[in-house]
């Protein structure tokens, strides 16, 4: 069953995915710091954050590939590449 989260980004624009996407990033890299230089109070947050982002990602990428045109072609070429 897919996660609460990954449904949240479903229903996200491209824009606004990238931005949320850019954000989380930020947020973890800061945390990621703040962590080295003095530690934070939960560190698995940092796990949970580096999950979100890797969510994002894939999402982002989900829609790419959806939007390529011509994917039928592909198992042509590959057919030819067999022979």
């Amino acid at each position: 069953m897919a996660s609460k989260k990954f449904l949240e980004l479903q229903d996200f624009s491209d824009e606004e995915l990238k931005n949320e996407l850019q954000e989380t990033a930020t947020q973890y890299g800061k945390m990621k710091f703040d962590q080295t230089l003095k530690g934070i109070e939960n560190p698995l947050a940092l796990r949970s954050v580096r999950r979100d982002v890797a969510r994002m990602k894939t999402e982002v990428r989900r829609r790419e590939i959806a939007a390529m045109e011509d994917v039928s072609n592909r198992s042509k070429i590959r057919a030819r590449r067999r022979k």
